[in-house]
Order: structure tokens, then C-alpha cells, then sequence
């Protein structure tokens, strides 16, 4: 019987450590991801699961679009911005837990072709033509699109290049078009084509546009959600800040 008490004593023990040491019970959180982070946003969600046992359901879409379904209460819990008007717009609405916002990226402007050679260093091609479709996100509704009308202004050529905008829902659909060469060129963000390098390009200089700062914000659904809350601090972490620079997004 002593045995017996011993052997039953040292399970217990062996338990309780087993226990001590596993993660809180796990939880799941609805995010709302601009299209441009959908990749990293992939991946750093990967590895919130594996590290915290937490799920993060994602949803990818323009910043403008988020922006009006949370207003009008879709079930979000967070909200990944690709700029900082959006998530400022939600705090000031009273939608989401004060001092929650910060920045997680900032984004760079990219001008693509899938020719190569077509696109040179400089992006003269803008100014020269030889092409009749330029894609880009709506400027109302993506911050993206907004940097590249702010670019085309910068440039001089908004005029000039009007009639051959070719506009997109996001900038998901602005590669798409520009991919599948239904437009010769394409404004994207430097995060969809960072991982090849077919094609040709050129990195729009940062000073050609208000900065692309994203932001994050928790929403008021997400106040009392354990793994919303915990996604918040993964992707302040230096493990998610690894996986955003690696998709050429500036990290501060």
C-alpha cells in the first residue's frame, strides 16, 4: 500500500506539473486583415497557433471596406489597418479599447509589370507610355491606391494617365489585374512581389506619398477575448516583426 501511495503521490505530482506548464485554455479570434499583409498575416497566424494554441480566423480585405462593416458591428475582434486614418476613425467612434493602437508596419509602394524589362529603376516608363492599362487599388477605399495617386500627382501625370487607370477593389485585385496582364503595369505593395522576382519593377521613393503607417487596433468585441488579446501582444513580438520585415514591410 505505501508503494501504491507513493507511485499514485508522484502521478499526481507529474500531472500538476503537466498542467502548470500547458498553455490557458485555447481561444479563437476573428481578425480583419488589409489585403496588402495578407501573406505575413498568414504566417504570423501560423505561429501564434503553434506557440499559444490560440486560432486567428482571418479575413482579407480593403482597409475602407473593414472600416465600414465594423462601424456597422461585424463580429471582428481586431483590426489590421494598412494605414492609421481607419483604426484612428474606429477609436475615436468609441469601437475598439483605448491605448490598443499601434503601428506593426509601414508599407512600400511598388511599381510592377510581369514583362521583364518593361518597368525600369526610375519608373520612367510613366512619363515615356508604350503601355495602355496602369493598375492600382481604389484610392477611396485602400491606402495603397491612395499612394499611388498621390505618386502619379508628385509626378505630374495624373492628367496624362487618367483615361488608363485601371481600378481595383484592393490591392489584391490591382496585382490581379496586373499578373494576369490585363494591365501592363500596376501600383502593389512591395509585399506581393517580394518573395519573386519575375517580372520587373521599381520601389516608388517613400518621399512620393504620405507614409503608409499600419496600424492595429483591438476592438471593443474582442475586449474580453483571451486570444485576441494575446494576438495583439504576438504580433508586437520580435517573432512576427521577423516574418514583417521578411515581407519587405519597415518595422520601427
Amino acid at each position: 500500500m505505501t508503494a501504491r501511495r507513493t507511485v499514485l503521490a508522484g502521478l499526481s505530482v507529474s500531472l500538476a506539473l503537466v498542467a502548470c506548464s500547458a498553455p490557458a485554455r485555447a481561444a479563437e479570434t476573428r481578425i480583419a486583415v488589409a489585403a496588402n499583409f495578407a501573406e505575413p498575416a498568414q504566417e504570423i497566424a501560423a505561429r501564434f497557433e503553434a506557440t499559444t494554441g490560440h486560432r486567428a480566423v482571418l479575413s482579407f480585405g480593403s482597409s475602407g471596406q473593414f472600416f465600414a462593416q465594423i462601424a456597422n458591428g461585424a463580429p471582428f475582434d481586431v483590426f489590421l489597418s494598412a494605414d492609421a486614418e481607419r483604426p484612428i476613425k474606429v477609436e475615436a467612434d468609441g469601437l475598439s479599447v483605448r491605448g490598443s493602437r499601434f503601428t506593426y508596419a509601414t508599407g512600400r509602394l511598388v511599381l510592377w509589370s510581369r514583362t521583364p524589362g518593361l518597368v525600369d529603376g526610375g519608373g520612367a516608363i510613366l512619363a515615356r507610355g508604350g503601355f495602355d492599362k496602369l493598375a492600382l487599388a481604389d484610392p477611396k477605399t485602400a491606402p495603397y491606391g491612395l499612394a499611388a495617386v498621390e505618386t502619379l500627382r508628385r509626378l505630374g501625370l495624373s492628367d496624362q494617365l487618367s483615361p488608363r487607370l485601371v481600378t481595383g477593389t484592393s490591392i489584391t485585385q490591382a496585382y490581379q489585374f496586373t499578373d494576369t496582364g490585363a494591365a501592363e503595369l500596376g501600383f502593389v505593395a512591395l509585399s506581393q512581389v517580394v518573395g519573386h522576382d519575375r517580372g520587373s519593377r521599381w520601389i516608388v521613393p517613400a518621399t512620393h506619398h504620405s507614409p503608409i503607417a499600419q496600424q492595429a487596433v483591438l476592438l471593443k468585441r474582442g475586449a474580453d477575448n483571451a486570444a485576441a488579446r494575446a494576438f495583439m501582444v504576438f504580433l508586437k513580438g520580435p517573432e512576427a516583426r521577423a516574418i514583417i520585415r521578411r515581407y519587405g514591410y519597415e518595422v520601427g
